[in-house]
């Protein structure tokens, strides 16, 4: 269907943006070459390239040969900015859209080969609807053979810590039974195209972001809550090499976590307790410096955006909201400290006891309501969340899917407070460890107390 598809001829141009450090000389050739080839010269203006401080001799004198030689073919097609210090991919990107001139700035990694016709269905739209940030759909490339896998359309979502993640394609989609049709989309996954003058009136990105991580959340956000959208072309189609490793921090973690409570404090109003949650950060003090935000709550402001809350309801309603939350983090016996509740071995829906590790298999929310929710916060309409039950016989405690307890009548409630029993509502049995192996029982209450690491108050 898409390549039956016809464009307007007046399309605006485009400035195409790829964004480097480190990256192998070929791979960025490849990119610039895939661009020239399958972009018609009529709509292309340019190709700039942002340098974020690489040290590969490469990419210095024998890069500079190479832009020569493709700006004889094509005079003035390929620029290069070369920033003086690292300054992180959200940076760069800004640093590609200042320097870009045509009407439409598609923002890519250098790592990317386009495919036929990915730019027609971009500048078409944008032609429509100055308003949209658009995505392309990504189709993979493996670093080891270079062999292209396609994948399928997909809607762009994020769950609570902020991490990318694909969504089903929603059923207004399919009921236009168009498979060429823009698909809404909550997010974007990196890499977009947009008007570049309304990419500037939105605040393009926030470069207080540092590295990476976060940023494509933000301007997913920004873009649904002050005014405009975002949407998946199904009929735009951009290869993504996938890499070994990530150039810059080795983990990563470290940064996105930063960025992500940028987020939640500029765009997210109360429901950015769930951000701390699901990295389970303490509300008060979490020990994180995100940097000043006033500019950016003062850019939401100035542009009278909506609230996180119209957004949910409105935008992302698969991504749920745990209101209830009072207690989270690891959870201990006062019995033996350095053992922690645990989802246990996978497959399996018994909970044990492990030594403390803080990963997500030993997160647990607490709920006022009384679930105990085990593994790591989910979030999301189409994903699994495991509470800990007790069967009523026998002495192990069973993992349930927790919507499938509710549903079951099991027993998922428990009462607890902070260096108190876990006493099941229904059973009156509690949570324990046995005091030879400390292995995690159920069974008649003798007293056991446990602590959880961070209280909501």
């Amino acid at each position: 269907r898409c390549k039956m598809k016809t464009y307007p001829k007046d399309l605006p141009m485009l400035s195409a943006v790829l964004i480097f450090m480190n990256e192998a000389l070929s791979i960025i050739l490849r990119a610039i070459t895939s661009i020239i080839n399958r972009t018609p010269s009529h709509l292309l203006k340019e190709i700039i390239l942002v340098d974020d401080y690489s040290s590969n001799d490469d990419l210095k004198g024998p890069l500079e040969t190479h832009i020569k030689t493709y700006n004889e073919k094509h005079p003035g097609l390929l620029k290069i900015i070369r920033h003086q210090k690292r300054q992180g991919l959200t940076q760069a990107r800004v640093s590609g859209w200042e320097a870009s001139t045509a009407d439409v700035v598609a923002i890519l990694d250098a790592h990317i080969e386009v495919n036929i016709g990915w730019a027609e269905p971009i500048l078409s739209r944008l032609k429509e609807d100055r308003t949209v940030i658009l995505s392309p759909v990504f189709d993979n490339i493996r670093f080891d053979d270079f062999e292209l896998h396609q994948y399928s359309p997909a809607a762009d979502g994020f769950d609570w810590a902020l991490w990318c993640l694909y969504e089903p394609l929603p059923a207004a989609w399919y009921a236009l039974q168009d498979e060429t049709a823009p698909v809404r989309s909550p997010s974007i996954m990196g890499i977009f195209a947009a008007d570049r003058k309304f990419l500037g009136e939105i605040g393009v990105l926030d470069s207080g972001m540092h590295i990476y991580g976060g940023e494509n959340v933000e301007l997913g956000l920004r873009a649904w809550q002050c005014g405009g959208k975002v949407e998946v072309l199904p009929c735009s189609r951009i290869a993504h090499l996938e890499r070994a490793h990530k150039p810059y921090l080795l983990d990563l973690s470290i940064a996105l976590k930063r960025n992500a409570l940028r987020v939640a404090e500029v765009w997210m109003d109360d429901y950015k307790y769930m951000v701390y949650f699901a990295w389970n950060l303490p509300i008060e003090n979490p020990g994180i410096d995100f940097g000043d935000v006033s500019s950016r709550k003062e850019l939401r402001k100035k542009l009278n955006c909506k609230g996180f809350d119209w957004y949910i309801k409105n935008i992302y309603p698969n991504l749920v909201f745990l209101p209830n939350i009072v207690g989270y983090g690891t959870m201990k016996n006062t019995l033996k400290e350095d053992i922690c509740i645990d989802c246990g071995p996978v497959p399996g829906n018994t909970p044990i006891m492990y030594p403390c590790h803080e990963y997500s298999t030993q997160h647990i929310f607490y709920h006022s309501t009384g679930e105990i929710y085990v593994g790591g916060l989910r979030g999301q309409r189409n994903r699994v969340d495991r509470c800990i039950t007790d069967p009523g016989n026998g002495d192990l405690p069973v993992l349930e899917q927790c919507d499938t307890a509710v549903n079951k009548g099991l027993n998922l409630h428990w009462d607890f407070k902070q260096g108190s029993a876990v006493i099941n509502r229904s059973t009156k049995r509690c949570l324990e460890i046995t005091t030879a192996s400390y292995r995690l029982v159920v069974r008649t209450c003798t007293g056991q107390r446990w602590n959880i690491q961070h209280t909501v108050k």
